[in-house]
């Protein structure tokens, strides 16, 4: 199927793709000509139809004229198959089975076939129908199954001829185009992989509701801003709406609201803390005493009568369930309460909406204590569905287990691209790896969580990017199976948003930025993260950004002027604010350590510090005035200075130091790796190129300096002049060696270091040592052997999984997991597994670190576990997530967390000489991330040891 899509793909003339879908549009040549020709295209819609439909139709219509200069004709009617065509053409025929004439009588007179949507949810079928009425030669033919059916088929067009979902919301620039073509194919799409799929817009204070406050005269979220998100919504696939709940109420702020988002077809909710329709705020205005079930349930269940009773009328998805007031735990409520609480609940459903309870969408949340009320053995009645949340910070928690998966009403996610709360809050912008998204969903999807999929999306506006690859997965999952799934969905993206020309361009910046991002989230960043002295850590990580920041200015100059708005919203604004506040954190990381040393350039990071911290602002003033300050307050959330979980009340400047000015001072040393004793790492063939000495000044005076050493140590630079003041107050010396001439074995070389009246001798231990010329693999060097997993010397299979590798995924590279993700329970030594050839010159007891994902156990029969061993030696397993009680986090998840990694030690026994290190991952959801092999040598850093030198061949190195 996927060979002959493709075969069909290529031998069609240039296309517009809706992202991911199957293309039913040409810019070049087709069947019908939609634009360009002789006539104006008229859009048939029927008079009886979905007013949502009529809507998303005059949207289509003006979309052409985005894209063309000339909107489509739309003629509403009461149109028949033996009606004469009031258009001789071309013509769009669009309508619902079931609610258009049009469409049922061309059905009737055996012109289309609906048999493989008819009756399904949310499906649609365009086509080519020739004579579909007399005096009309032939037409495009879109027909829904139902309303958002046809509503995805209208919108479906409007991104095919080249207008993005995100062309208000992001400012997304249509490419004119002379010519649209409709091809004939027939296009048969649904129903969705996932039933109900949205967003739940949280968190939103200050930016959001700063920018709704300008825009929408200071009256709040009116029913102005959210026919804005419903229509995006729309435009993504998307159905279904949690709405802001901080300081507002949906239903009351403007009464049009809720007829509104019907009218669209958005299928309403309210969050997890959030009964039967009512807001949080209402809930503390409207109920009469307490927000407590044993004490006041006679009220509570009077104020959520008036809530279903309020939501009658309208498509409503009910949250069902009870937590404390003000989305907290609740001190009082118990399993056995809480199951009255959902009895009652089910009791308003069945008087005031239907008796039929299965007939009334329902879903309950099992959200942080929550989900101990059900662990205690609380029965749910089968028309609830259980919608399980992640941490707050995208790893599951719960996934649905066997005997759960009979439930009619299935399982649904509740997943987090924003938080409040600890380890710390993320709500600035986007920090989002979607290699982990997908990782997270592809397994929530297989595990059978396929009901309800709504994701926290804080502010709305920085998270474009994850939004859209979040629904897109959402609504067509088959097309998201790969691991490498990711990296194809940002390139058509990228096509989508910006043109093929820049696309590969600006796909690879959107994956090094989710890699960089989220490697710790902007809010956990300081001066301590990334070190200064070890592995040039600090500067490597900056090096990243810096290139990131380039490559993406490029583009962006590259593009027209109607394209540069919306990279900069998605694509620049992201990875300059990166980079800016890595700039910060690394100038007072260096300033801390500087002037500690009493080094001169201490004030100079001092300076880059301040002038990082101003460009930060200044960046947030660019956002906001662009297009005419538009997206004014969107950048509004403070981001620097935290010292809690919460946010600060205004943005503070790291604190700095400055050395007491001196004339007298003589110059400084210090090395690689940070000795105070002045030795420097090791040294061997297999291991770094280059080490450093730094050279530098203590006062406002000038200073010559010498480095020398034996002869096979190279000097960079050997002498030269340190001015204070000036620029050149620290001079890096890099040392290299020659190891043709070095002694053979075991030795030190001892470098002279001569600057003003300061004599300091730097030792360097060296190896001059060498791997048999048959061996293939990593070699230790400075007692260290680091390793990316997906490197690995060889690969096991059996009949029912393998390995996979997701590229981009985790800190530095890419994550190895175990393929298919509902495969079962592994056994080592016989199950699938990883093999990495060693060298190893330190005979010693070697502590082997693996990083995993920060995952948890989302089936507490089957923890998250891996064996590990050295050549023969029997299987080590490691539990790495602790099994804790629903509802409940492991006492090491605060830590992964933050450092967007677990991990987890193990001892080994090693000799000098080659080995092979095993590893098998014993349950799926376990993702590799990088293995540290400590034979004495490893230092302190965040994201490791780079990986250690491959030498041979034979190895995976995809």
């Amino acid at each position: 199927m996927a060979l002959s899509f493709l075969l069909t793909v290529l031998c069609l003339p240039p296309l517009a793709f809706g992202l991911g879908q199957t293309p039913t549009i040409s810019f070049t040549q087709g069947a019908i000509q939609l634009a360009g020709g002789n006539s104006l295209t008229t859009l048939f819609l029927g008079s009886n139809e979905f007013p949502g439909v009529q809507r998303a139709g005059g949207d289509l219509s003006a979309d052409f004229g985005r894209v063309t200069g000339k909107n489509l004709t739309i003629n509403t009617g009461d149109f028949s198959a033996s009606d004469t065509s009031p258009s001789s053409g071309p013509v769009i025929i669009v309508g619902t089975i079931g609610k258009c004439k049009l469409i049922d009588s061309l059905v009737a007179a055996g012109k289309i076939d609906v048999s493989k949507i008819s009756g399904q949810w949310e499906s649609f079928q365009s086509q080519i129908v020739a004579n579909p009425m007399p005096g009309l030669s032939s037409a495009l033919v879109i027909a829904g199954s139902d309303k958002r059916g046809t509503i995805y088929g209208i919108y479906d067009v409007s991104e095919q001829i080249g207008v993005s979902p995100w062309y208000w919301f992001a400012d997304v620039a249509t490419t004119q185009q002379s010519q649209i073509y409709a091809l004939d194919i027939v296009k048969t799409q649904g129903p969705p992989s996932v039933k109900y799929r949205g967003i739940f817009l949280n968190d939103e204070q200050p930016a959001l509701t700063n920018w709704v406050k300008e825009k929408y005269g200071g009256v709040g979220y009116v029913s102005g801003f959210y026919v804005r998100v419903f229509e995006l919504l729309l435009r993504l696939r998307a159905n279904y709406l949690w709405p802001t709940m901080w300081d507002s109420m949906f239903n009351l702020d403007d009464t049009k609201n809720p007829q509104l988002a019907d009218s669209y077809g958005i299928v309403m909710g309210t969050s997890h803390t959030e009964p039967l329709m009512r807001s949080t705020k209402e809930q503390q205005k409207y109920v009469s005493g307490s927000w407590d079930w044993s004490t006041n349930k006679a009220k509570v269940i009077s104020f959520l009568t008036d809530g279903a009773k309020r939501a009658k009328p309208y498509e409503s998805l009910f949250t069902m369930g009870m937590r404390g007031s003000g989305d907290t735990g609740s001190s009082t409520l118990t399993a056995d309460s809480l199951s009255d609480v959902i009895k009652s609940q089910q009791s308003i459903l069945s008087s005031v909406i239907s008796n039929n309870l299965s007939s009334i969408p329902q879903m309950w949340c099992l959200y942080k204590e929550v989900g101990g009320y059900y662990q205690k053995g609380m029965t749910v009645p089968n028309e609830i569905t259980l919608l399980w949340s992640d941490d707050n910070n995208g790893n599951m928690q719960r996934l649905p287990i066997s005997s759960e998966l009979s439930r009619s009403s299935g399982a649904g996610v509740y997943y987090h691209f924003d938080y409040v709360g600890d380890p710390r809050n993320y709500k600035w912008i986007n920090t989002i790896s979607l290699e982990k998204t997908w990782e997270q969903m592809h397994l929530t999807y297989e595990r059978g969580a396929r009901q309800i999929w709504i994701v926290n999306v804080g502010d709305l506006k920085p998270l474009e990017v994850p939004i859209s690859h979040f629904l897109d997965m959402a609504y067509d999952m088959t097309l998201y199976q790969s691991p490498t799934s990711t990296q194809t969905w940002l390139s058509q993206w990228a096509t989508r948003e910006f043109g093929s020309g820049v696309s590969a361009a600006a796909a690879s910046i959107m994956d090094r930025y989710g890699m960089y991002a989220n490697r710790r989230k902007y809010e956990l960043l300081d001066q301590s993260i990334y070190s200064i002295v070890n592995y040039n850590e600090a500067d490597t990580v900056l090096n990243q950004w810096q290139v990131l920041v380039s490559d993406a200015q490029a583009v962006y100059n590259s593009l027209s002027p109607a394209a540069q708005p919306s990279f900069f919203e998605m694509v620049l604004h992201p990875s300059k604010a990166g980079y800016i506040l890595h700039q910060l954190y690394i100038a007072t990381a260096k300033n801390a350590l500087y002037a500690g040393q009493q080094r001169v350039s201490a004030a100079t990071q001092g300076d880059l510090a301040v002038t990082a911290y101003a460009q930060d602002s200044a960046l947030s003033t660019t956002y906001h005035k662009l297009l005419g300050g538009k997206w004014n307050h969107m950048m509004d959330q403070t981001h620097i200075g935290y010292t809690s979980w919460q946010q600060p009340s205004a943005n503070s400047m790291p604190t700095l130091k400055w050395p007491a000015p001196s004339t007298k001072g003589q110059p400084g040393v210090a090395v690689d790796g940070g000795s105070s004793t002045h030795s420097l790492p090791s040294m061997n063939p297999y291991g770094p190129r280059s080490r450093w000495i730094d050279i530098y000044s203590t006062s406002n005076s000038s200073s010559t300096f010498t480095v020398s050493s034996d002869a096979w140590v190279i000097l960079t630079p050997s002498s030269g002049t340190l001015k204070a003041p000036g620029d050149a107050t620290d001079q890096r010396v890099q040392v290299s060696i020659d190891w043709t001439n070095a002694p053979a074995g075991s030795s030190t070389s001892q470098i002279a270091v001569v600057a003003g009246t300061t004599s300091v001798t730097v030792s360097l231990p060296l190896q001059n040592v060498n791997v048999p010329s048959d061996f293939a693999g990593f070699v230790e060097s400075d007692m260290t052997i680091s390793i990316e997993p997906e490197h690995y010397t060889s690969v096991t299979s059996s009949a029912t999984a393998s390995y996979g590798i997701i590229p981009g995924y985790g800190r530095t590279l890419s994550g190895v997991t175990l393929f298919p993700v509902a495969t079962s329970t592994q056994t080592a030594p016989d199950s699938p597994k990883l093999t990495y050839n060693i060298y190893v010159f330190t005979a010693t007891t070697a502590s082997i670190t693996i990083h995993l994902a920060p995952s948890l156990n989302t089936d507490s029969s089957r923890p998250l576990t891996y064996a590990i061993s050295i050549d023969n030696d029997a299987p080590t397993k490691a539990q790495y997530v602790p099994i804790t009680q629903l509802g409940t986090l492991p006492s090491t998840w605060s830590e992964s967390v933050k450092n967007a990694g677990a991990k987890y030690i193990t001892k080994h026994a090693v000799t000098a000489g080659p080995h092979v290190l095993n590893l098998w991952a014993l349950e799926p959801g376990v993702v590799f991330q990088k293995i540290v092999i400590d034979l004495g040598g490893v230092r302190t850093s965040y994201l490791g040891p780079p990986e250690s030198m491959r030498v041979g061949s034979g190895f995976n190195d995809a």
